[in-house]
């Protein structure tokens, strides 16, 4: 290949595409629109799983780096009801398949895999437009462009570079979740830290759920999940945080106190997610000269499947363009012939499982029961 791959977005989808390419000596240039590495917090847990995301670090030859960051005993997971009662408590035997890392942490071992430069921080994308024959260009915020013969769209859910070979918009799946933080939860939050356990913890009901994970330096990550229309937390003032705390607690009168903690005991300002989807299926006839990896291509609501979808795009992306050199088109090709039913087989699958868990209650209990026992290994 005679030019460097352009791609938008330093997620871990664009970060796994540049350090394959650069495994097999091809440049790529990264433009992200955050202003450095640090300026935001880059979420929460993510269990990396050996059907997919592991395979892309090993392409990217970093399983070494990636095992020095695994957070032992974290698989560990408890389905509790909403009055505490234990349903399930399973622990860790590392045997789970599917380690636990801070994505940060996954993120930065990425970052310091690429040569210095690749990633061109503050760099936000307002437009992009087809040059023809292959050729695009991406104007920024601040009225620079660029021109690539090879454009990568890695920005996510609101990807700038998706209206380059589809018309479709990400749709609010009916459902939002408020995330919260515990810090030094053994000593200052006791009980919420007992009924988190080691690892994960869910306690669903139908239409409320409460999800948190054990992170690094004994914080509790909390995801308090609402089914209601966006009409419903508009009416919550978000920028107060007390106010929005007591009314995103109300809902969840009569559940256990260790639980409710997870809410109201945050450390932290609460954050509303609303969660969107592309259409099922989602693909595009092939336009010459560009592609999309990771929410981007396939975005769908959390189901365990994003990061890991994301980080292997960008590893079976790269490792075509190494396999057709002087051939884009062939490796674009190739590249989304695999992509689009790898991606439509996981949202559907993963997809009925995690809608499983906010159905009726008993049913939904039993689902993740299922699935936490270890059934579902192996997917």
């Amino acid at each position: 290949m005679n030019s460097a791959v352009t791609i938008i977005g330093a997620g871990l989808g664009g970060l796994t595409l540049a350090r394959v390419l650069h495994v097999h000596g091809i440049p790529s240039t990264i433009y992200e629109a955050e202003s450095s590495p640090t300026a935001r917090t880059q979420g929460g847990m993510l269990d990396i799983h050996d059907y997919n995301g592991q395979l892309a670090l090993e392409a990217a030859g970093l399983m070494d780096e990636f095992h020095a960051i695994v957070l032992e005993g974290r698989q560990a997971m408890r389905v509790l009801d909403r009055d505490g009662t234990v349903l399930l408590d399973k622990a860790d035997d590392g045997t789970g398949g599917r380690p636990e890392v801070q994505r940060g942490e996954l993120r930065q071992i990425l970052l310091d895999a690429l040569p210095p430069g690749t990633v061109r921080w503050g760099r936000k994308v307002s437009s992009t437009r087809s040059l023809g024959e292959g050729r695009h260009e991406v104007t920024f915020a601040d009225g620079r462009t660029v021109v690539t013969g090879l454009l990568v769209g890695a920005d996510g859910a609101w990807s700038r570079v998706r209206p380059l070979l589809s018309t479709a918009t990400p749709r609010y799946v009916g459902k939002s979740v408020v995330e919260t933080y515990l810090f030094d939860a053994g000593t200052r939050h006791p009980a919420a830290a007992q009924a988190v356990g080691g690892g994960s913890m869910i306690a669903p009901t139908p239409g409320r759920e409460i999800f948190a994970h054990r992170e690094r330096d004994d914080t509790l990550h909390a995801y308090v999940g609402l089914s209601e229309p966006q009409d419903w937390f508009a009416a919550i003032d978000f920028t107060d945080a007390a106010a929005a705390t007591a009314r995103i607690a109300r809902e969840f009168d009569g559940w256990a106190p260790e639980l409710t903690a997870l809410i109201t005991g945050s450390d932290t300002a609460p954050v509303l997610r609303p969660l969107y989807a592309l259409p099922a299926g989602h693909r595009w006839d092939r336009v010459p000269g560009v592609t999309l990896i990771g929410d981007a291509a396939h975005l769908t609501a959390p189901n365990g499947e994003g990061a890991n979808l994301a980080m292997l795009d960008g590893a079976e992306l790269g490792k075509a363009l190494a396999a057709h050199p002087g051939d884009i088109e062939a490796a674009l090709t190739g590249y989304e012939q695999a992509m689009f039913p790898r991606s439509t087989e996981a949202a559907t699958f993963e997809g009925a499982e995690m809608q499983g868990t906010t159905g009726s209650g008993d049913d939904a209990i039993h689902r993740l029961i299922l699935m936490a026992g270890g059934h579902e290994q192996g997917r």
